[in-house]
């Protein structure tokens, strides 16, 4: 598993509306039994009036999906299986979008 690898989401209850998990997880803690995603959902699930960085799109398996940061969180490493896809360029757009979750900045 690598930092900011793109995983099939393995809840099958949210998988139609937030098709991928992105791993954004620091190596550092390569050994934790769990990973920090952010999912990614359809465009059309998008609040109204959240800021564009908040929320940037990405294209994934062909698909234009946008980053949901304010619903992270901690799923089991075991579940996620092969990744699908890899954002490591997009990187900073992603650490944006958490940073304005975290600051407000």
């Amino acid at each position: 598993m690598a930092q900011w690898d793109v995983y099939a989401n393995p809840i099958a209850t949210s998988r139609v509306e937030v098709p991928y998990l992105v791993d954004a997880q620091s190596e550092l803690l390569h050994g934790v039994p769990t990973r920090f995603v952010v999912p990614l959902a359809d465009p059309q699930r998008r609040m109204a009036g959240l800021p564009p960085r908040l929320v940037p799109n990405f294209d994934v398996m062909g698909r234009s999906l946008q980053l949901i940061p304010q619903e992270a969180g901690a799923v089991p490493a075991r579940l996620l299986g092969k990744p699908v896809a890899n954002l490591r360029e997009q990187a900073h757009r992603i650490v944006d979008a958490l940073d304005t979750v975290i600051s407000g900045v």
